[in-house]
């Protein structure tokens, strides 16, 4: 899944270019994690990935958009919750229990639109193989047949863009428990238990040809791989998916987990894939809580508060990259209220502060700090200087005007120079969350990367 500094084959270096301004500027998308998964909705609220060890994650796995893996896990808590509480019924009775009967896709993407989101990128189909549209070669095994019996990845696209936003399209292409089953993953590498195949390819490829005729995704999000027999070059291979995606949609971008093929930009998971936050573009992913899919054992001592979700986008978006925070709904397709609560406390804080996160790059020369928890972004000649901190707090911000010190709303802001620092007198908060001090700086310091 993550792969430290790759090289693309010859085949794909040919669609190797600038990635758009748009994915750049926008830095703030929210993820959407739902399925049959999220009937039961149980998960270990063990850890985060990459905290954990192999194994143990496994059997223990905190992510209820694995549920299906887990209770195939013998001796794994789920399992034996699974048998206690469901009798041990087949995972697709939860396909035919899922209803999605408060699903309102135009007031969800308001709430994200509020949070400042750019881009919206649900699942359309996740490891268990059920799709969220009506996809070829599936029958009746989607939600158009059976469950909610509609198209949900129409009606997000369609709410997604109604409110200007980009739409993005998520698909599990090295995965898929249903149609290539290779028994449960027990904590050896992904890579080593997938489906590999041409039949297997040919079923992936249908499906993700559908999804850009269908929807045209302005995000094409793969997940785990690509089947290995669809990489050389061919009628079925991932090539030609791209060929025939950036026709469709010429300032689309595609993730880096489509195996060693092409990316456009790289990803991290919670604390996996550290080594992608690096150079070029990149995004962080990871859930309020510790799971993706809605885990209905997670409480507030798992989830990020609107303040915390903060403080995660503008570390992120200081680095240079963007963050994609995911949400999952319940069966019904409500927002939990825990995850609501934060995406409302971080809408409270973008209305005053988000001319520092949107549009902005990075600061060369500034150096953040933990203690106090201090950020700095930037946009032309001024800097944005997030602090979690009220008092006199020293910046280390080199060529900042102290006399420049200003809040977004233009209220002056005490500041004194004290060498190559600024020392700025950080008012308290209008609204829960660090606060924004802009500064002016001379124009011969460099800025950084978008």
């Amino acid at each position: 899944m993550f792969t430290d500094a790759p090289v693309r084959p010859e085949l794909y270096r040919k669609f190797e270019r600038e990635v758009p301004q748009w994915y750049r500027d926008v830095k703030f998308g929210i993820f959407i994690h739902w399925g049959a998964y999220s009937v039961p909705a149980w998960a270990e609220p063990t850890g985060e990935l990459g905290t954990v060890e192999p194994l143990e994650w496994m059997k223990h796995n905190p992510y209820a958009e694995w549920y299906a893996n887990t209770i195939r896990i013998d001796g794994s808590p789920a399992q034996e919750h699974h048998r206690t509480v469901h009798g041990g019924a087949p995972y697709d009775d939860f396909l035919d229990q899922w209803t999605a009967s408060a699903f309102d896709p135009d007031d969800l993407v308001a709430l994200f639109a509020r949070a400042g989101a750019g881009y919206v990128v649900p699942t359309t189909k996740h490891h268990d193989g059920i799709a969220l549209w009506d996809a070829p070669g599936t029958g009746t095994r989607n939600t158009v047949h059976r469950g909610p019996k509609r198209d949900l990845v129409a009606e997000l696209a369609g709410a997604t863009r109604r409110a200007g936003l980009r739409f993005g399209t998520y698909y599990s292409g090295g995965l898929d428990w249903h149609v290539a089953d290779h028994g449960p993953h027990t904590g050896e590498p992904l890579a080593d238990n997938r489906p590999v195949d041409e039949a297997y390819n040919a079923y992936a490829f249908a499906h993700v040809v559908d999804l850009v005729d269908r929807y045209r995704p302005d995000v094409l999000w793969g997940d785990i791989e690509w089947p290995d027999a669809g990489k050389p070059d061919g009628p079925t291979s991932f090539a030609r998916i791209l060929e025939r995606y950036y026709a469709a949609v010429p300032d689309g971008v595609v993730n880096d987990r489509w195996g060693l093929t092409h990316w456009d930009f790289r990803t991290s998971e919670y604390q996996a894939g550290k080594e992608s936050e690096s150079t070029g573009a990149w995004e962080n992913c990871r859930g309020v809580g510790l799971s993706f899919g809605y885990n209905q054992v997670e409480g507030a001592d798992q989830y990020l508060d609107g303040p915390g979700a903060v403080r995660h986008l503008l570390d992120v978006v200081s680095r240079g990259g963007n963050f994609l925070l995911n949400v999952g709904p319940d069966e019904a397709g409500r927002i939990p209220e825990l995850q609501r609560r934060c995406l409302e406390g971080i809408a409270d804080w973008m209305a005053v502060n988000a001319s520092a996160v949107h549009g902005t790059t990075t600061v060369e020369g500034a150096t953040p700090s933990d203690a106090p928890w201090v950020r700095f972004t930037r946009t032309g000649d001024v800097v944005h200087a997030v602090v979690d901190a009220a008092g006199e707090v020293a910046l280390d911000l080199p060529g900042a005007d102290p006399g420049s010190a200003r809040l977004p709303d233009g209220t002056p802001v005490a500041a004194r120079a004290d060498g190559d620092r600024v020392v700025v007198d950080v008012p308290a908060p209008a609204v829960p969350g660090p606060v924004v001090v802009d500064l002016a700086v001379d124009p011969a310091v460099r800025g950084g990367r978008a």
